[in-house]
């Protein structure tokens, strides 16, 4: 992909993410996908979403930076939401959480193939028991 097309493509990738359409969101990812220190596949993946999601039912993503060099994006996320049920192993707070994330993907053939970044949600689980 052109850098235009990867950017237009993480867009539509966000908005699935924004509208939590898990299908829509497996549908960017390759079924064997590689995620750093968490448990590889689309599944897993999905799975993580969709708790997020319960947890949060407002969670949102809004785009700082993103940085395109050939297969590889580069993204500074800002993602906010309301504690509104158990989350990793705590109880609905009804805080409003905010965190930055920041993301480094492999995209191939319009799917990502290798993800690493904040996803483990440190700075989410302080602000939730803080």
């Amino acid at each position: 992909m052109e850098p235009w097309e990867m950017r237009e493509w993480f867009g539509d990738y966000l908005d699935a993410c924004n509208r939590h359409d898990l299908d829509a969101i497996r549908s960017f990812l390759d079924p064997a996908v590689r995620r750093a220190h968490l448990p590889r596949g689309a599944d897993a993946w999905v799975k993580d979403a969709a708790e997020l999601f319960r947890a949060f039912p407002d969670w949102r993503w809004r785009r700082i930076q993103l940085l395109v060099e050939e297969d590889r994006l580069a993204v500074h996320l800002r993602a906010s939401g309301t504690h509104a049920g158990e989350f990793r192993g705590i109880a609905a707070t009804r805080r409003h959480v905010n965190v930055a994330e920041f993301a480094m993907c492999r995209v191939v053939n319009g799917r990502i193939t290798e993800f690493t970044g904040t996803a483990d949600h440190v700075e989410l689980l302080d602000q939730l028991r803080g």
